[in-house]
């Protein structure tokens, strides 16, 4: 059976939507993955993605995320 280990599990303010992220590792071993379950609904989307990815996803969110925020809130 594969380990699976909770990281974070929150709901879009907009939308609604059920986001659980889970670090996921087969029986085998291997690499760990980042699993990404949303939940809309009746509708699940699941998928899989490695750490490179991950990396790449989480900075593209951040620098994002950041250029929305408030000039006065930038520095904090």
């Amino acid at each position: 059976m594969p380990t699976i280990r909770n990281l974070d599990r929150f709901v879009v303010p907009l939308g609604g939507q059920d986001v659980e992220l889970q670090e996921f590792v087969h029986d085998a071993g291997g690499m760990p993955l980042l699993r990404t379950r949303i939940r809309e609904r009746t509708r699940f989307t699941i998928f899989d993605i490695d750490p490179a990815t991950a990396r790449r996803w989480g900075e593209s969110l951040v620098r994002w995320a950041e250029s929305q925020a408030p000039a006065d809130r930038r520095d904090a």
